[in-house]
Parts: structure tokens; sequence; C-alpha cells
């Protein structure tokens, strides 16, 4: 899939609390691996080492990352403006990106630069980023933040996977109202990257995913 240039499109993937790029890369290879061929996707680990327990321990091997921390009503966090620097600073290095792609803490985190960058508060000096791949990703609720991140309705074009059994599920769709004309992608599962048996790249809904990125992109370059 190309965008200006005849590049293909640029996406940073941003991986879930406490794992990894690569773990996050083995997720989404579950829909099909010809992704990779499709797009430049980037996947970078967290600023900081994980302070816990991962819940992929046993499954995937260390190291385990985290973006930032936080309190439990996600109301109060620790070291996230100083992830958002870095994140700047590594978008401005490897970019310019043409979209993001995130998994729970990576993909509320997407969300989070794509709204300041509408406002003006970061990137100023990067093209505006045209879209967002959230998979189980929500809104921070600090009134601070929302007042500024979730202002003005986010422009970018946006897919939304939501789990019927993700612990997230009703922040999840809360997210979807802070963008205009969101495509939302329902799954059966839980808080995770579905295995898209019900949503292979034969789906109808996956296959509206990929060509609504494609036209509407395509003629946002024309």
């Amino acid at each position: 899939m190309e965008g200006e240039n005849g590049k293909k499109l640029k996406i940073l993937c941003l991986h879930g609390f406490r794992t990894s790029g690569s773990f996050l890369k083995k997720q989404i290879s579950k829909w099909d691996p010809s992704i990779f061929t499709q797009f430049d996707m980037v996947f970078p680990d967290g600023k900081y080492p994980a302070g816990g327990k991962s819940d992929i321990e046993g499954i995937f091997p260390p190291p385990y990352f985290e973006w930032f921390q936080f309190e439990k009503d996600f109301t109060v966090y620790f070291n996230l403006e100083e992830c958002i620097s870095y994140l700047c600073e590594y978008i401005t290095a490897n970019g310019p990106f043409d979209g993001f792609l995130g998994f729970s803490q990576g993909a509320t985190l997407s969300a989070l630069l794509i709204g300041y960058q509408a406002q003006g508060k970061l990137l100023k000096e990067h093209p505006p980023i045209k879209f967002l791949i959230s998979i189980s990703g929500c809104k921070f609720r600090n009134p601070s933040i929302c007042d500024v991140a979730y202002k003005d309705t986010i422009k970018a074009k946006s897919v939304h996977f939501i789990g019927e059994k993700d612990w997230l599920k009703l922040p999840s769709e809360d997210l979807t109202s802070a963008f205009d004309k969101p495509l939302i992608i329902r799954h059966p599962q839980g808080h995770t990257v579905p295995r898209l048996g019900m949503l292979t790249l034969s789906s109808p809904c996956f296959l509206v995913m990929f060509f609504t990125l494609q036209t509407e992109l395509s003629l946002s370059y024309c």
C-alpha cells in the first residue's frame, strides 16, 4: 500500500503494557504475514523496563517494557510526559509516519499523540498523522489531558478493534467518540489482538478496514 512518491505507508506500532515491540509484531502476524510487505511497520520498545510481572511471561520471552505507569483509576500517571517526549523524538528521527497502530496502552498513547498534534501541542514540524488502528485502546481520564487531546473531533481516519469480552470494552467504545466517522470492528474475544478466524482477509469487515484506509488516504495525497 503506497502513499506519497510511491512509498509504502509507514506505520508506528506501539505495544501494550509490559510486553514489547517484538511481541506486538508477533500478535499482528496473526492477521496475515503479507501485511509486512504492504506497509513499512516499525515496532519500538517502550521507554521503561517492565516494573512488575508481565502477563506474557512463559508465553513470549523477555525483555518486557512499558510506556508509562499509572494508578488503578487511570487518572494519575507517572513518566507520561517523559514518554511523550521520547516518542516525539523517536518519530522525528525515524519518520515521517503516515499512521499509528497500537494495542492497549500503545493504542491509548497513539490516540493521545494524534489528538495533541491536532491541537498544535506537539509534532508541529511533522506532517499530520493520517490514521490510527486501535486495538483495545481507550481515552486518558485526567481532565487536564482530555480537555486538550479530545477537545475537538479528531479528523484522522481510525479503525477500532473492540472485544466483546474485553475488560476495556466500554473505554474502547468511548475512544471511538473522539474520532470522526470511526470504523468499528467487533470481535468475540477479550483483551487481545484477535485471532481473526472470523475476520480474515476474505472477511468483509477486514477488507473494509484496508479498503477504507487505502482509498481515503490515497485521495488525501492527490
